[in-house]
């Protein structure tokens, strides 16, 4: 019984002090809940739409095109693909998470979805112009300059970590 509930106990929690904030009238308990209200409505606005595009993804590309351009013997080509793919996202890491897990499914490498899901959160377009407007555009190259190498070496260590250790996903790969 315990083990069917773990999963829910932040929820639970979460909900109970929700509501002992509204009884209370404890202004930042009613606050964060306001701000979960906004947050969830703009989640569920284009959450449906990013899991039907995922979902036409998964049929209409072949695992054979995924291996060769961002699988194990992709070499730099791999790396090339996973920056263009991320300056593009709209959306951040809740939308790049179920993305690499399905270029994983398709035969792309550890090390290239490591570099995808990094890139996604410093080199994506919206973000870099929010950042150019501010900051200007010297700020912004040097740190794309400086990023960018930094995470190809990342992955790398990162995925050699994981193969020495043997680390398999555990997913049910199915073959097309």
């Amino acid at each position: 019984m315990i083990k069917k509930i773990k999963p829910f106990i932040p929820m639970i929690l979460f909900g109970i002090f929700i509501l002992i904030s509204n009884l209370t009238n404890f202004q930042p308990g009613i606050d964060i809940f306001q701000n979960f209200l906004k947050f969830s409505k703009s989640m569920l606005k284009f959450i449906p739409a990013i899991f039907m595009i995922l979902g036409l993804f998964e049929v209409w590309t072949n695992r054979a095109i995924i291996e060769k351009h961002l699988g194990e013997e992709s070499g730099i080509k791999g790396y090339f693909w996973a920056l263009v793919l991320s300056v593009s996202m709209i959306g951040g890491l809740h939308v790049a998470f179920p993305i690499a897990y399905s270029l994983y499914k398709k035969g792309a490498s550890l090390k290239v979805i490591f570099a995808y899901i990094t890139f996604t959160t410093v080199c994506r377009v919206p973000m870099n112009l929010f950042e150019i407007s501010f900051m200007g555009i010297k700020f912004t190259l040097v740190r794309l300059l400086v990023s960018i190498p930094l995470m190809l070496i990342f992955s790398q260590v990162l995925s050699k970590y994981l193969s020495t250790k043997n680390y398999k996903m555990k997913i049910n790969v199915t073959e097309e």
